[in-house]
């Protein structure tokens, strides 16, 4: 795995030349239109969003990039005014996955899902119990799911960070929830101490169980002996988020995982 580094404040001023004329910029300002309905952007902010996909469009085939991490918040929202997410989102579904918080184990994972599946993959949070129900719970980001794991994709403001940032600096996050169906759900991460990579992987289903209003990117999951796998991620150090897909490939993972690659696996079952 290689990394290649772009500083945040690099793409920030890039995107800051372009003009929101240009037609490039509103070429990209289109296909964000018909990628996810406007939940009330302002057209300054879609022009803020075409024009860093742009940016990180370039750098990426210009270095021959597969995926990215992203430092998503809070430095975006305060020097440029808008959130990545959709940004995000839009690469996802094209099979070039883009991870949260510059989480770059977490994009391996989501690349790992992505090839295995041959569908998009996200980056979720392992995230509140679903009600008294021990093997279900929810996933939750703010967020930037691709459009293929939603139904009724909307571009929202995020609001959890927009209650500080303020709303109009959050514009961009993607609003939306897995409907029903199979999942798969990894994480690749290193035990420092040790000097080894080591993994998880499991399957599971999403449900259509009642859930209110949430803002973001959210889903309800139950998965088989849940309590016995929280407590396997926390005994081993692993980080909270996981990325999940709607296939089941698990045991496709666990095989490139551990026969191919060298690493430690915990195929939960």
């Amino acid at each position: 795995i290689n990394v290649s580094t772009m500083d945040l404040s690099e793409a920030i001023g890039k995107a800051q030349k372009l003009e929101n004329s240009h037609p490039r910029v509103r070429s990209k300002v289109d296909e964000i239109k018909s990628y996810a309905v406007n939940r009330g952007a302002p057209e300054e902010k879609l022009a803020l969003m075409a024009k860093l996909a742009i940016v990180l469009d370039d750098w990426m085939d210009a270095n021959s990039i597969d995926a990215t991490a992203i430092q998503c918040w809070d430095s975006i929202q305060q020097n440029y005014g808008v959130n990545v997410c959709t940004v995000m989102s839009m690469m996802s579904e094209r099979l070039m996955p883009s991870a949260c918080e510059v989480d770059i184990a977490g994009t391996a994972s989501m690349y790992a899902l992505t090839l295995a599946a041959g569908m998009p993959a996200a980056l979720v949070d392992w995230n509140n119990n679903y009600n008294d129900e021990p093997n279900k719970c929810l996933y939750f980001h703010c967020g930037n799911w691709a459009k293929s794991l939603v139904s009724e994709i909307e571009l929202i403001s995020a609001e959890v960070l927009g209650a500080t940032l303020g709303p109009e600096n959050t514009w961009g996050a993607i609003q939306g929830r897995t409907p029903p169906g199979p999942l798969t759900f990894a994480r690749i991460d290193t035990d420092d101490r040790r000097g080894v990579i080591h993994t998880y992987v499991g399957e599971g289903r999403f449900t259509d169980d009642p859930l209110s209003t949430i803002s973001g990117s959210h889903a309800v999951v139950e998965v088989p002996d849940l309590q016995r796998l929280l407590r396997t991620i926390c005994r081993h150090g692993f980080a909270h988020h996981a990325a999940m897909t709607r296939s089941h490939v698990a045991d496709v993972l666990a095989e490139a995982f551990e026969t191919y690659l060298g690493w430690e696996v915990y195929h939960h079952r």
